[in-house]
């Protein structure tokens, strides 16, 4: 084997280590294992204890590490106590035999983006496709079969109990589908072929009895935000701790539990995190790195013996994931586990630790065995070891075509290169022999002895609690399931204090307006309808509040995907425990807002009451949160289930019994009625309210009465009167309240407990059901297999890819004997261009935040600078402020106070520093509907100055591209990119702004060993050719940190521990830590090792002295500080007096709204779920309410109608805020990253994001007017054709209105979370004061001012008087209200003041008997007593556009000055 030193060693010491808040302590868990053990071995046998216990203690007392991982005598004394006890241990083998995976999608097949035209259509040929799936599932032999590819191709190995597996392969070859495979997680794949089989069980029978067992620890870190993460660990604890059966005699659950999570917690060294938030984007928590440790600890807790962990060292640096893998170790040796791991650059002291290393490429095994003898096989094969490559490194470098060096006198010709040849000559070696032979022997073995077998089922069925089903794979049974769960939801709602502060808050907020604005009703003729209107209000908007429930149950998808696959619980227990969960909050939140509301608007003050009151409304509430959770539960994604929720909530509302009454409904549509939840809770209160009540008939209610100025008739009720009140007796002053409801709403006041309270329970029930059934037997889940997404191509795309091939053909052709030079010689035609860098110092600086209690300073006197061509790494331990440094000296940090002086060029930085200077952030935000192409092209054609000309930008694009080795993906989208594609476009963006001065924050982050080469090399050869570069890195291999000309090296508190050269092969700074004692063996990775040296990893610190002492008095030092007034004098010599014209963008104004303009409308025509859902909302809408109104006639009800039909317009505004919001907050985010390098200014971002909406805006507004106008036969009066184009302005002003609140209430909300709360009483108050369901006569006069303010005031004002101008009202023959004239005289003679002073007509003056009056014989009649003109309605109008300017200006303000982005 040749000489191939080990890049990643650690420093070995035998002194302590020095505990580290940031790393896993091995000594010290193994002393916590140790201390168990004591525990255990006291209950199993109290003799054996003892001596356990002082030879254990005596281990504690000396601290030190034992040798190793050797816990051998540790591991004896486990397995004697379990013995002892007579506990079943839990060995599981793995074998796969011709594992084989295929996917969807063949060779060169793509997935293309679904355009909102291609939704469109789809909509139409629904109804086919309908039928065509129904046929397919009838009849399956039509059903076409989808294109699949294989993804792993057949491979076969085991792996024993206590082993682990390192699985290594560059990006796409089949690791993370492998590791799912072994974790039996098929429903990612179109078909999974092959036998794989634990301790000799099946794949099958596993996941049906067992699958808890086996488990699969994913990429990223899901959890509660809001949990503790002590919190996590008991709830995965609480479902996983045996029964009496599979703990030790004595042991109580309580017991078992604590000291299993106080285990797990000092094992991974994050007891210090017990009582902390987890955390995410939106909660502050944990660091990433502790998060990952709960991730795991999580894992472990489930006590699984298959464990998968796909890359578990991401972001992190070499000690902290050398420190993860060995708890690993510790973990697979202590309990017997069997453990596979792919992990992204892994160094030798990694994977050292691995029994066995499997080797992918293209999905083709091709080694598999004994990890030392793995790079001497490569070799074998003829390939060439770099120097101080690491092994993983190399064994992967093998299988990248661009990488791969062939050892002198070899060449392709006869090496194997391909996949199907490295497989081929892997199936020939001895290596495939070895693990048939052993496969076979490992097989036959578990066929004959099964001891393993049974052991493995006797500890799982010894684990169960009492009473659970032996064919169940959960240890806890359903009701077990759902009370851990129910504690849960109530520790989260309970810390989710801004959840819980919002919800009490908008209730009571809501409830005081509702009761306000109905302040006090009396038991008078005008306050009857009133009283419906308020109680319809508060019922309608309590239930319409738990439409938020659908958002909730999508956001919790992955958490669930991820907890069921562990077999903590059932998906069922979900259902019933949000429920439950939720009661105690939702009960006295519900109880608040219906004492406010229900004795403000002075409804009948009775106990019986206002507890019936209470009691609907409560379970109206609870049947519509259930209805809402099973539609969030039901659809797939939130647009699909917001399109369903339209379907039915208009309908609910409309069909309520309020706006129109049951006997009154088309026969056609009045079934709505009677499977409406609403309608039952609305007559139940309405009943409860009107039979405890009777009215006064007086006032406008009476016919004939004394109009302004006449005194004919009497003031009360006299017996030639009539009350007009339904269920009103001639001549009688009181109307019974039983006798209102009845006549007016046809009800039946002793349905109450008997018809509706029953129903609405029954419809509480039906809804926990469906909950219920779809997420136990269809459930969606979140982030299946990625796939990876393209934009069709156009005519220059295709010749532009075509370009980018055929120059990838003729660089494969020459072949890979090229040197560095030619190289990059060969991209001189543009990839690498000439830079002109300036030189960049900083000195004497400070950065302090503040804290709690005053301010902590994380920054200490850092000096340093950057050179023109040169490459400067930033290093340091976890926690020593890496990034830190880089946001300071990039000028990123808007929070804190920075001190200290930076200088470019050797001036203070100007308005443009950000601009010319590009930072290459660790979060990748992009543009997610954006190609890669179009992504780069953006940030060149806004970044670049206007000089340059667009076909040098276009080209200069391509270049970066192929660059990158991004070809393949020039139109992919971004949202679909794996992790490496998206950091390397990450790059891309800030490289096409053709930077002076490049920061990047960890750019190998991620990525494996290869890609990260690439990325550093590539980095390489921009410093080359002028670029000036600084970069923090994490987990560097000895030939990566070659690549670098300086390091600044930091420790904890942001003290500088090094600045200068780095030297080939490291020489200067080897050099520099020898002259202080820390000299580095030539086979030890210098970066690991100068980690290691100054006390970064579990090592003690070198030396008795802190390094940055040693630093401060060094030569180097002293060095550094000459050096940065060299270049300070140098650039002041050389500075030219000319003044330059600083601007603070690239581009004028117009040419970045243009181009922002153009990325909004390109991304909101492939977001068709976004936009096809507000068109279909609004023509929904539209169309239903039309047919509910089809074809109005000129009745005195079909008047009522047409006010509300124009009434449903001002709901246009709160289905467009319920979208915009979160698309307006994402769109913010990507402005933040993009404005902190002034790419473009927020007056753009706002201007553009208005623009953008527009062109559907308008669309929704066409498509509502038409299916309102012509269907309900608007246009009668006489305004006629004009006035119908006109009511089209009103909606197009509409729907801009709602377009620009949203996005001003998205500018004003720091998240999605807090957007959509102002939403409802936004919406409340300007549709409860616009003067419909609270008429303007009856408003309280202090209430006037919120009248006027209203926007929809305007609205309906110009549309009811464009409408009802000149509209001819002629009663029908049960419209007519009938009196009795005065004997002797006629209708006419009795009541023809009356008529003159109030309008309307009698229907029979003539006749002395029975007169028919008819209250309206005009449509001007109708709304001129509502305070409403025909002549101001174009006033009103362009009242209401001038509201959305309003909006529109206020939200460039705020996109201004409120960021919400703290750093």
């Amino acid at each position: 084997m040749a000489d191939t030193p080990a890049d990643d060693r650690t420093l070995r010491g035998d002194a302590t280590p020095l505990p580290d808040s940031h790393h896993v302590d091995i000594a010290q868990a193994e002393a916590q294992f140790n201390e168990l053990q004591r525990v255990l071995s006291i209950r199993s046998q109290q003799a054996d204890s003892e001596r356990t216990q002082s030879a254990n203690e005596k281990d504690v007392e000396k601290g030190e590490p034992h040798e190793e991982f050797d816990l051998r005598s540790y591991l004896t004394s486990t397995t004697a106590a379990a013995d002892r006890a007579g506990l079943a241990h839990k060995h599981v083998g793995v074998t796969w035999e011709d594992l084989r995976v295929e996917g969807v999608g063949g060779i060169g097949h793509k997935i293309y983006v679904t355009t909102f035209g291609q939704d469109a259509l789809g909509f139409w040929l629904s109804p086919y496709r309908f039928a065509r799936r129904l046929v397919e599932a009838v009849v399956p032999a039509v059903r076409p079969k989808p294109p699949l590819m294989t993804i792993l191709q057949p491979q076969s190995g085991l792996l024993k109990p206590g082993e682990m597996c390192l699985v290594l392969g560059c990006p796409g070859s089949g690791c993370t589908t492998f590791l799912k495979a072994i974790a039996n997680q098929r429903q990612d794949y179109a078909a999974i072929h092959g036998d794989v089989r634990y301790a000799g069980i099946d794949a099958h029978d596993m996941a049906k009895h067992y699958k808890g067992e086996v488990v699969y620890n994913e990429e990223d870190d899901r959890h509660i935000a809001t949990l503790t993460v002590a919190q996590t660990l008991d709830f995965a604890l609480s479902l996983k701790t045996p029964g009496p059966k599979g703990r030790l005699p004595g042991m109580s659950r309580q017991e078992f539990h604590d000291s299993v999570r106080n285990t797990l917690l000092k094992m991974l060294n994050i007891s210090h995190t017990a009582n902390t938030y987890v955390g995410d984007e939106f909660v502050r928590g944990v660091s990433g790195g502790e998060r990952k440790r709960v991730s795991i600890a999580e894992m472990m807790a489930t006590r699984a013996h298959v464990l998968c962990f796909d890359n578990s060292t991401r972001g992190l640096d070499a000690s902290t994931a050398l420190d993860f893998i060995k708890a690993m170790r510790v973990m697979t040796d202590i309990l017997g586990q069997t453990t596979f791991a792919t992990l992204y650059q892994a160094g030798e002291g990694i994977y050292e630790l691995f029994d066995k290393v499997l080797v992918l490429d293209k999905g083709r095994q091709v080694y598999f065995g004994p990890p030392s003898e793995a790079r001497a096989y490569f070799e074998s094969l003829g390939f060439k070891s770099l120097p101080r490559q690491s092994t993983p490194d190399y064994l992967t470098g093998c299988t990248d075509p661009n990488e791969r060096q062939f050892a002198p006198g070899r060449s392709e010709d006869d090496v194997p290169c391909t996949p199907e040849a490295l497989e081929e000559a892997f199936q020939r070696s001895r290596f495939a022999r070895d693990m048939r032979d052993q496969l076979a022997k490992y097989k036959e073995q578990m066929a004959i002895d099964k001891a393993d077998q049974e052991a493995f089922r006797t500890a799982v069925l010894a684990e169960k609690q009492k009473g659970v089903s032996k064919k169940t794979p959960y240890t806890l049974g359903f009701t077990g399931q759902v009370k851990a769960l129910v504690i849960r939801q109530f520790r989260m709602r309970l810390q989710d204090r801004f959840q819980l502060i919002t919800s009490f808050s908008l209730a009571t907020i809501l409830a005081l307006v509702i009761g306000a604005a109905y302040y006090n009703l009396q038991l008078t003729s005008q306050g009857a309808f009133t009283r419906g209107s308020v109680i319809f209000a508060a019922l309608l908007t309590c239930c319409l509040d738990t439409f938020g429930e659908m958002p909730v149950q999508m956001l919790g998808r992955p958490i669930l995907k991820k907890q069921t696959n562990y077999a903590l619980y059932r998906p069922a227990a979900v259902a019933m425990a949000n429920t439950l969960a939720d009661i105690p909050f939702s009960a006295v939140r519900i109880f608040i807002y219906n004492l406010i509301i229900y004795f403000m608007s002075n409804l009948s003050r009775s106990a019986g009451g206002f507890f019936t009151y209470h009691i609907f409304i409560y379970f109206a509430f609870l049947s519509m949160q259930g209805f809402f959770r099973t539609f969030g539960i039901m659809c797939t994604n939130f647009d699909s289930a917001f399109r369903l929720a339209t379907f039915f909530i208009p309908n609910m509302i409309q069909y309520a019994g309020y706006m129109i009454p049951v006997f009154q409904m088309k026969r056609w549509l009045f079934w709505i009625y009677y499977i409406n939840p609403v309608a039952y809770a609305f007559v139940g209160t309405l009943e409860n309210e009107f039979m405890r009540i009777g009215f006064t008939c007086d006032g406008n209610s009476i016919v004939p009465r004394n109009p302004p100025g006449v005194n004919k008739y009497p003031d009360g009720l006299g017996p030639n009167q009539i009350c007009t009140l339904f269920g009103a007796m001639p001549g009688q002053q009181i109307v019974s309240g039983r006798n209102y409801v009845s006549l007016g709403f046809g009800l039946n006041v002793t349905d109450i407990w008997r018809r509706n309270f029953l129903v609405v329970i029954g419809f509480l029930i039906l809804f926990q059901i469906t909950q219920i059934l779809l997420i136990e037997y269809f459930p969606h889940f979140d982030g299946g297999s990625s796939v990876t997404i393209y934009a069709p191509e156009d005519n220059e795309t295709k010749k532009r890819n075509a370009r980018l091939r055929e120059r990838r053909e003729q660089r494969r052709g020459r072949g890979k004997t090229v040197s560095e030079k030619a190289s990059i010689a060969e991209e001189k035609d543009g990839a690498i261009t000439k830079f002109y860098g300036k030189p960049f110092t900083w000195e004497n600086i400070n950065y302090h935040v503040p804290v709690p209690g005053g301010t902590r300073r994380l920054l200490h006197d850092v000096y340093g600078y950057v050179k023109p061509g040169t490459m400067t790494a930033l290093m340091g331990a976890s926690g020593a402020g890496k990034t830190t440094c880089l946001d300071v000296l990039a000028q990123r940090k808007n929070i804190g106070v920075v001190s200290g002086t930076l200088l470019l060029d050797g001036k203070p930085l100007n308005l443009d520093f950000a601009r010319n200077t590009a930072y290459a952030e660790q979060m990748d935000v992009h543009e997610g509907t954006a190609t890669v192409r179009e992504a780069m092209r953006f940030s060149a054609y806004l970044r670049q100055p206007t000089s340059v000309s667009k076909e040098e930008k276009d080209q200069y694009v391509e270049d970066m591209i192929e660059v990158l080795e991004l070809q393949d993906l020039a139109d992919a989208l971004v949202f679909s990119l794996s992790v490496e594609a998206r950091k390397r476009l990450t790059i891309g963006v800030e490289l096409a702004s053709r930077p002076s001065l490049l920061f990047l924050d960890e750019p190998t982050s991620g990525l494996d060993g290869q890609s990260a080469w690439n990325l550093v090399r590539f980095l390489r050869k921009l410093a080359d050719n002028g670029q000036a570069i600084l970069c923090t890195i994490h987990q560097p291999s000895a030939l990566l940190i070659q690549t670098f000309d300086r390091l600044l090296l930091l420790e904890r508190g942001g003290e500088t521990v090094y600045f200068g050269d780095i030297g080939p092969d490291c020489q200067i700074l080897r050099d520099y830590f020898a002259q202080h004692g820390a000299h580095c063996p030539p086979n030890v990775n210098p970066a690991e090792f100068m980690l290691d040296a100054i006390g970064a990893g579990l090592t003690p610190r070198i030396g008795d002295r802190d390094w940055k002492d040693h630093w401060l008095e060094s030569k180097q030092y002293k060095e550094v500080l000459a050096e940065i007034e060299r270049i300070k004098q140098g650039t002041a010599s050389e500075g030219d007096d000319k003044p330059k014209e600083v601007t603070l963008y690239a581009t004028p104004f117009l040419h970045q709204l243009r181009y922002v303009v153009q990325r909004n409308n390109v991304k909101l025509w492939r977001s068709p779920d976004y936009v096809f859902s507000r068109l279909f909302v609004h023509a929904f809408i539209s169309l239903w309410i039309s047919l509910s109104f089809l074809q109005l006639g000129n009745g005195v009800r079909d008047l009522q109608y047409r006010v509300f039909g124009i009434f449903w317009a001002t709901i246009l505004p709160a289905i467009v805020m319920g979208q915009l919001e979160p698309m307006w907050i994402l769109s913010r985010r990507i402005f933040i990253r993009e404005a902190s390098s002034r790419i473009y200014s927020p007056y753009v971002f706002a201007i553009g994001q208005l623009i953008g909406e527009m062109p559907y805006s308008l669309l929704c507004a066409v498509v509502y007017w038409l299916l309102m106008v012509f269907p309900m036969g608007f246009g009668q009066g006489t305004a006629g054709v004009g006035g119908e184009f006109f009511q089209l302005l009103i909606i197009i002003f509409m729907e801009l209105f709602g377009v620009s609140l949203g996005q001003f209430i998205g500018a004003m909300s720091p998240s999605m979370q807090i957007a959509p709360l102002f939403n409802p009483f936004i919406i409340l108050v300007l549709s409860t004061f616009c003067g419909v369901t609270l008429p303007y006569p009856s408003m309280a006069k202090y209430w006037r001012w919120l009248y006027e303010l209203s926007p929809y005031t305007r609205t309906l004002g110009a549309m009811l008087s464009t409408e009802l101008h000149g509209l001819t009202i002629r009663c029908k023959a049960d419209e007519f209200i009938q009196f009795n004239p005065p004997s002797g005289q006629t209708c006419m003679q009795w009541a023809n003041e009356f008529v003159q002073g109030f309008g309307g007509y009698l229907d029979n003056g003539n006749d002395t008997s029975a007169c028919r009056y008819c209250q309206y014989s005009v449509g001007d009649q109708f709304y001129e007593p509502l305070n409403i003109r025909y002549e101001n309605r174009w006033r009103d109008a362009w009242v209401l556009f001038a509201f959305s300017v309003f909006n529109l200006l206020a939200t460039i303000v705020a996109s201004r000055f409120l960021r919400y982005a703290k750093r």
